[in-house]
This record gives C-alpha cells, structure tokens and sequence, in this order.
C-alpha cells in the first residue's frame, strides 16, 4: 500500500518558522512508522532528522507525535494509524520541548527535572557485604515506576504543562516514585524539596493523558496519586504541613 508522510520540518537555524513537507512511501501494513522514515531518509531526503536507536520500544528515543499522538514510531505499525491505502499520516516533534531539527526536541529541561527527582537508591547507612533483601510484595509495590524507558511522551502530553511549564512533570515523579515505594531507600526526606512544592507533584489534575499514551502501559496518574499519599502521611506523621494548595489556590 502507498501511504504519505506529512512530516513537520524545521531547521532553526535556517527556517523561520515549522512547515510540512509531504513524501509518499510503500509499505507492508504491518511496517512500524520507523520503517516509513527510514525508507524516507535513505531513499528520499537525507537531511530529515529524527532520533531512533534499539528499534524495538525499549530506548524511548524515537518518540513523536504521530497523528497528534505522542507514540514510539518503532512499536506503531501502519495498520493502527491509517484505513485506507493513500492515507496520510502527520509526523510532528513532541511537545513542551524545544525542536532541535524535524523530529528532534532538546530534552534537557525534561532530563533535568528527571534528575531532580533524585531517582537513585538512598540508603539508611552505607551497604554491607550482604545484599538487601525484600519480599515479592514490597518489590510489587514499584515494580510499575521501573517500566519507565525516558521516552518524555508523558511529559509532552500532559496538558497540565501548557499552563504551568514550571510544573515537574508525570515521568519524573515516576522516577520519584520508584524509590519512594522502595522498602530499602530512605530518601522520602529528600526528595520532599522537590516533590511537595507548588510545582511539584501537586499541580497534577488526574488528565491521565500521561497513562494514555505510555508505551509501557505505566499506570502514571496512579502512581502520582500514590506519591501524594505517601508525602501527606509522612508531613502529618511528624505534624507538618504539605504545600498543596488549599480551596482550589
């Protein structure tokens, strides 16, 4: 079947502005969009630029906007974007982050708030000859947060963003979460300088737009949830208050 890509082009340093560029392609139903974009850039257009790396949906890098759907372009098959042969489909780079060229977002806002989160172990005391142990359950409790592949879909999605850029974001707070539900890290303290803040984890407003478009079927807006929670039980265990906003302010 003969598809075309209407892909969003743009060059800062030569374009005043994103236009669309439109190429057609032939492909096999089941070829991943990927497949298309690489039959573009070898075949095509060279000078179109979109990351990719493994190709199979565990790297996150190839990202994008297709049919204005954040979605990895190596997992998304033709037959679940289009119907009909000749049908078009629209490329465009995620949201929420700048565009370094096409298809490519400069992520280093995302990455920072990603490791503002502090999403490594923070230990009691210093490790031991011996490993930590933990049961099958408290491992269940973030098993979900580790399915996280950096992909920024979520974050591109997540309309809460378009208003408030400040705001921490959903994949961040996954990171967060990972750990903050880990029996062996004792980072909770820690982490609170930037989870329970105005623009912390509070701005969230259950969109679940974050949960719709995970390529990992992360349960995002829950595990934000549950992280609310958790900082409410623990400012209340020692008789403090959280910086949620009060009476919708």
């Amino acid at each position: 079947m003969k598809v075309t890509l209407a892909v969003q082009r743009y060059n800062p340093e030569a374009d005043a502005q994103p236009y669309e560029q439109r190429f057609e392609v032939t492909v096999e139903p089941t070829d991943r969009v990927l497949d298309a974009l690489m039959e573009v850039y070898r075949n095509q257009d060279g000078s179109l630029s979109f990351r990719k790396s493994c190709a199979h949906g565990v790297c996150g890098s190839d990202a994008m906007l297709i049919n204005d759907d954040e979605k990895l372009a190596c997992k998304t098959l033709i037959q679940d974007v289009t119907e009909n042969d000749g049908d078009v489909i629209t490329l465009a780079p995620l949201r929420h982050m700048p565009v370094q060229r096409d298809l490519m977002v400069d992520q280093s806002e995302f990455f920072g708030k990603f490791r503002a989160a502090k999403p490594f172990l923070i230990a009691e005391s210093e490790p031991s000859a011996r490993e930590y142990i933990q049961s099958p359950e408290e491992r269940q409790l973030f098993d979900d947060a580790t399915k996280c592949i950096n992909c920024s879909a979520c974050y591109s999605a997540c309309p809460v963003l378009d208003e408030n850029p400040e705001f921490l974001g959903p994949a961040a707070i996954v990171a967060a979460a990972r750990f903050v539900f880990d029996s062996r890290d004792k980072g909770v303290e820690a982490r609170l300088d930037i989870l329970d803040t105005p623009n912390g984890v509070w701005p969230c407003e259950n969109h679940f737009e974050c949960t719709r478009v995970c390529p990992r079927d992360i349960k995002i807006t829950k595990l934000i949830n549950l992280t609310k929670r958790e900082i409410k039980r623990y400012r209340e265990a020692r008789g403090e208050s959280t910086a949620e906003p009060q009476d919708g302010k």
